[in-house]
C-alpha cells in the first residue's frame, strides 16, 4: 500500500495501479481477485485488463465524458473492441525483420479497463453497513464481469449477475483462507 502512481502490479494479465491517495488499498489483493474472476469465467490466459483505482474527480470526469452522467460513481468498466490490429509491421504489413520468426504470435486479447473509486466505495460501505474491503471486492468483481459482457439492464440479467458476483466472492474468500 503506497501512494498514487506507485502501486502497480501485474499478475496473470491483470495490470493494477493506484492513482489516488484518499484511501490506502491493497492493489495486489484486488488484482488477484480480478484474476480469479477471469479464470473462473474461463478467459484465456493471455487476456489482459487494467484495474485502476482513482479519486473522485477522475471518476466523475470519466463518468461525464463517457456516460454523460454528472458526478462521481463507484466503478466504471470500459470494454475494448473485439477487433485487434493485425500482426506484422505497420503500415505495410510486411515481414517482421531480420532474426524474427516467420509467423508472428497472436497478440493477447485486451479485455479493457475497470476503474474503481475507493472514496465512493467507502461511503457506500458505510451506508450498507459493510466493510470497505467487502464493497471494494464487490466493485472489482462487478466491473470485471461487465468486461465479460454481463449486464444488469433487465431483471433476469441482474439476478444472474448478482448471483455470479456472490459465487466469485465466495470462491475468492475460500482461496484466501487456504493461503
Amino acid at each position: 500500500m503506497t501512494g498514487p502512481g506507485h502501486d502497480e502490479d501485474d499478475e496473470g494479465g491483470v495490470f493494477g495501479a493506484n492513482e489516488q491517495n484518499d484511501i490506502d488499498i491493497d492493489v495486489t489483493r484486488y488484482v488477484r481477485l480480478a484474476r480469479v474472476v477471469l479464470e473462473s469465467e474461463r478467459v484465456t490466459l493471455d487476456a489482459e485488463m487494467s484495474l485502476l483505482f482513482v479519486d473522485e474527480a477522475t471518476i466523475a470526469e470519466l463518468n461525464e465524458r463517457f456516460l454523460g452522467y454528472e458526478g462521481p460513481t463507484d466503478v466504471l468498466s470500459f470494454p475494448m473492441d473485439d477487433e485487434l490490429p493485425p500482426a506484422g509491421r505497420q503500415p505495410d504489413q510486411g515481414g517482421r525483420g531480420p532474426g524474427s520468426p516467420a509467423d508472428p504470435g497472436e497478440p493477447p486479447s485486451v479485455l479493457g479497463d475497470v476503474v474503481v473509486c475507493p472514496a465512493v466505495a467507502g461511503r457506500q460501505a458505510q451506508e450498507r453497513g459493510a466493510t470497505l474491503d467487502d464493497e471494494m471486492s464487490l466493485l472489482v468483481v462487478h466491473g470485471v464481469l461487465h468486461l465479460l459482457n454481463y449486464d444488469h439492464a433487465e431483471p433476469e440479467e441482474t439476478a444472474l449477475m448478482r448471483r455470479r458476483e456472490q459465487e466469485l466472492l465466495a470462491k475468492f474468500r475460500e482461496a484466501e483462507e487456504r493461503s
